[in-house]
């Protein structure tokens, strides 16, 4: 979801050009022809799309290149975690999962005004947010058979992701220790402070959502894995239903497959269901997308119905930060109900039993798990 953003294309050509002068030994001759910067910005951070052309070791080079850009006024996540996200990325471009191929990260926010990083730009789309893939846009034009082999490598990444040695890698540095013990305390801990810091007023729905996952909190028997985070097929790039490359790391951390798994099938069920339409034909249902990725882990996914209401509460309090920026932009009046009222607000009801968001809710009863 974008605000608007007033950087100068030319200021900011000239000032990479420069950076990448200062930063490749022995370059010389460095252009950066042209840079193309959107009208708007995302939460999460700034996307930059630029080429660049130098001479060295008695040859021409060129590369197109992606630049990443820190939020600050408006950001989404109480720490960006830029720097965290580089050496992610540095260490998955040495595993089986597809990522960008990560080349600089610039740490001192006098360059471009926050920090950034620096990626090879990647061949192919990624499904859309603005509009939900299912109501619009290019997976809409695709067939049946396309989309199913699309769901089926997302899930097949994901196993990927969970099955890397997180000792061996040193993959320990995304855990958030400083919001509780690693896995369901700590989530729980992190969107409860979460909500306090992203909205100034109140989310009954998450807040009644926070006092059910606290109360019916299942036990996490397995050592934790790398959780890709924002697992979701709208943060994969495809090619003629092939995958490219796996995006936006901002927030990986450590805990349970079934957390990711469960927001892999809550964003597409949003994407449908919650944006009040029906799912495109092809892709799996929840049952059998579970069923084959329990194939892939070798156990059983426990406790899903669970993951499902704790996804739904990541996605309100998300939706509820980027509803505050929006007063903040202007973009609604500031006695507009959206951060508490919303497609996201409005399904974690649903999940939980309750009636739509407005007024005091009450903690539901007990779900299957």
């Amino acid at each position: 979801m974008p605000v608007p953003d007033q950087r100068d294309p030319e200021v900011t050509r000239a000032t990479l050009e420069a950076w990448l002068a200062a930063l490749l030994p022995g370059a010389t001759a460095v252009r950066v022809p042209h840079v193309q910067t959107p009208a708007t910005t995302g939460f999460s951070a700034e996307t930059l799309i630029f080429d660049a052309e130098w001479h060295a070791g008695g040859r021409q080079r060129s590369g197109g290149y992606v630049a990443k850009v820190a939020p600050t006024g408006h950001q989404i996540f109480p720490e960006p975690r830029f720097g965290e996200q580089y050496r992610l990325l540095k260490i998955l471009a040495g595993t089986p999962v597809k990522v960008p191929t990560v080349h600089w990260y610039e740490p001192a926010p006098e360059v471009l005004g926050a920090p950034f990083l620096v990626m090879s730009r990647v061949d192919g789309e990624a499904p859309t947010d603005m509009p939900p893939y299912h109501t619009g846009g290019w997976v809409t034009e695709v067939s049946p058979q396309t989309r199913q082999r699309m769901w089926w490598t997302g899930l097949d990444v994901l196993a990927q992701v969970h099955s890397l040695a997180v000792d061996t890698l040193g993959l320990g540095f995304v855990d958030q220790p400083s919001y509780g013990a690693t896995g369901i305390e700590q989530r729980l801990g992190y969107y409860e402070n979460y909500l306090a810091w992203g909205y100034d007023g109140s989310v009954p729905v998450a807040e009644a959502a926070l006092r059910w996952l606290r109360e019916h909190r299942p036990p996490e028997p397995d050592p934790p894995v790398l959780l890709w985070g924002d697992a979701r097929i709208g943060n994969i790039m495809y090619s003629g239903g092939d995958l490219t490359a796996v995006l936006d790391w901002e927030m990986a951390t450590l805990g349970q497959p079934e957390e990711d798994l469960a927001w892999f099938l809550y964003l597409d069920r949003h994407h449908g269901e919650g944006c009040g339409v029906a799912r495109l034909p092809g892709f799996p249902s929840a049952a059998e997308t579970i069923a084959r990725y329990e194939q892939l882990a070798g156990r059983p996914m426990r406790h899903m119905d669970y993951y499902e209401v704790l996804s739904g509460l990541k996605f309100a309090a998300i939706m509820a930060r980027i509803g505050q920026l929006f007063v903040h932009y202007e973009l609604v009046p500031p006695d507009n109900d959206f951060p508490r009222n919303n497609t996201a607000s409005q399904l974690l009801a649903r999940t939980l039993g309750l009636p739509p968001p407005g007024g005091e809710l009450t903690v539901p009863a007990p779900m299957g798990s």
